[in-house]
């Protein structure tokens, strides 16, 4: 087990990202290089680097022989990346109020700090959610108020009570507090991107033709749970409804960057609050509706992303939305999540989209090791052998298989293939380097810190998060997949250039290595890979016409990065 402290974790991930002055390279022509050498080398690995330079090594006309040859063409340029990050919710600042506001402060500067993994992308819920403290309020419950007269954002920064929470050391604080707090960091640094998407999990209850926040599946009703979808008569009111919250937020200082219709909108079953689109009623929703208002109000800048849901069904949304050029007319792009399988990042869909309507972007705006805490057999959480220390401060769970998923039983026997036993770190950086690879220009994670159960949750979804807080004792855990998120973060800005990458894995395995390529406005190339493997895998990185022999620690995540 390897923990790093807050003052520990600044200053290695400023020893690694501030080396000396970088090598000096100068291209000649269009894809030839003089490379010096590497401007650094950064691990973050299960033997315990933490975002840890590594020596240079040379760049040479030849190369030696490798068991795999990378090769970038910095001079094929792709999609420009607006950011790295993960999300506010009412969860992560609940558990972050039980920390003195010095310590919170602490864990908010590693998070957003430009020392810290400096995250660029966010996302925040418009409402309740599972990640809700108790769950099942909007900002809008007095039933039949289409005027919206008793609106009110309250709820997100009214705080949680020390009588009722004994453990709370900041009533004060909730999610909007949480989110200007972060805007503040961002506020005195250089690089002070922060950009908000926003998704509602469900319109207020009496606007649904359920007439409550979900039904969730029982016996008594087959399974067949549901959030319900709006009445036809409440559309326009619940587009004036996500007005209004980009109204109160604006006023709280907080300006969104982008917003969905509604998070999944083809449902989860009920399990939570949801409510339901099809591909054609949102077309018409975002045609008809929240398109042309956002057009005509203070919020036209706004963007708006369509779905916000699994990949597997990506193109099913994107050819009736986009396709639609009266509805696509309003729309910046696609939200995705990567809950289809825990280990697919389903390219070769983000490349069809990404051909079949350019200029138009793809963003994952949810992922997390979900159902933490569900018995399952083989898996961490097996009812043999299960503790809570299984993941809480045990580097050793998020570098092995050792996770399991919502499909991972017998009872889903159908979704086996695409959802084995995983290793939690290897989800993620397999996830955002092949997306990244493939016309992706911001990934987001979900909630940024959860209690050492992974929650609170109010129906009981535990989840993974980057940083885990123990309430009753105020240990912090900075996981693995904090310091790879931050690492990418770190070296993958908005505003870099995706450029184009080959692979020759030799004998390697398909999953064995994977890679991805950057490119800064001031050309530093930035080469992200992972080895998924036991052992150190040597490879040849070529650039142009010159190549230098790198080696790869095993079950390591590294940042090659190199001036052109």
């Amino acid at each position: 087990m390897k923990t790093v402290a807050p003052k520990k974790l600044v200053a290695a991930i400023s020893a690694a990202l501030a080396v000396g002055v970088l090598s000096a390279c100068s291209q000649t022509t269009s894809n030839h290089y003089e490379l010096s050498k590497t401007s650094e080398i950064i691990v973050t690995s299960e033997a315990g680097d933490v975002q840890a330079l590594k020596p240079n090594v040379v760049f040479a006309d030849q190369a030696q022989s490798a068991q795999a040859v990378i090769t970038i063409s910095p001079e094929i340029k792709k999609q420009t990346i607006v950011g790295i990050g993960s999300s506010f919710t009412e969860s992560s600042a609940f558990v972050l109020a039980h920390l003195e506001p010095q310590q919170r402060a602490e864990v908010m500067q590693n998070v957003y700090g430009e020392e810290g993994a400096n995250f660029s992308l966010t996302r925040s819920p418009i409402g309740a959610t599972d990640f809700s403290v108790e769950g099942q309020w909007s900002y809008a419950d007095v039933e039949g108020d289409v005027s919206l007269k008793h609106f009110s954002i309250e709820e997100d920064k009214n705080g949680f009570s020390k009588a009722k929470y004994p453990n709370i050391k900041d009533e004060s604080f909730d999610v909007l507090p949480m989110i200007q707090e972060a805007l503040a960091i961002k506020a005195k640094q250089d690089d002070s991107d922060l950009r908000i998407i926003s998704s509602a999990w469900t319109a207020p209850s009496w606007m649904k033709d359920i007439d409550t926040w979900y039904i969730r599946p029982t016996p008594e009703n087959g399974y067949e749970g549901t959030g319900g979808e709006l009445k036809p008569e409440y559309v326009s009111t619940y587009t004036d409804y996500l007005l209004k919250y980009l109204d109160a937020y604006q006023a709280e200082g907080i300006d969104i960057w982008a917003i969905t219709p509604v998070n999944e909108p083809a449902g989860n079953s009920g399990q939570w609050e949801s409510m339901h689109f099809t591909p054609e009623t949102q077309r018409d929703f975002i045609k008809d509706h929240l398109g042309p208002t956002l057009a005509a109000s203070s919020h036209k800048d706004v963007n708006v992303l369509i779905y916000d849901q699994n990949r597997d069904h990506l193109e099913d949304w994107t050819d009736t939305i986009l396709g639609d050029p009266d509805t696509a007319q309003y729309v910046y792009g696609t939200a995705v999540h990567w809950y289809s399988s825990t280990y697919k990042v389903y390219e070769e869909a983000l490349e069809r989209v990404a051909t079949k309507f350019p200029g138009y972007g793809i963003i994952n705006t949810e992922a997390t090791i979900d159902d933490l805490g569900k018995p399952a057999p083989g898996g961490v959480t097996d009812p043999e052998n299960f503790q809570e220390s299984d993941w809480f401060a045990n580097d050793s769970f998020w570098w092995n298989d050792t996770a399991t998923d919502w499909a991972y039983s017998a009872e889903w026997a159908p979704n086996a293939e695409d959802h084995p036993i995983y290793t939690p770190v290897h989800r993620y950086a397999r996830n955002i380097i092949v997306s990244l690879d493939h016309w992706m220009e911001g990934w987001v994670d979900w909630n940024i810190v959860l209690d050492h159960n992974g929650g609170p949750n109010h129906v009981g979804n535990f989840c993974g998060a980057p940083i885990m807080i123990d309430t009753n004792t105020g240990e912090i855990y900075y996981t693995p997949v904090f310091h790879v998120l931050s690492q990418f973060s770190r070296t993958i800005r908005p505003g870099d250039v995706a450029v184009q990458t080959s692979i020759d894995r030799g004998q390697l395995g398909d999953d064995d290595l994977h890679t991805s390529a950057t490119l800064s406005a001031d050309n530093l190339l930035s080469v992200q890979l992972l080895n998924t493997t036991k052992k150190p895998i040597d490879y040849a990185l070529k650039i142009g016409e010159q190549t230098a022999n790198i080696t790869i620690d095993a079950n390591a995540v590294q940042t090659v990065r190199v001036q052109l």
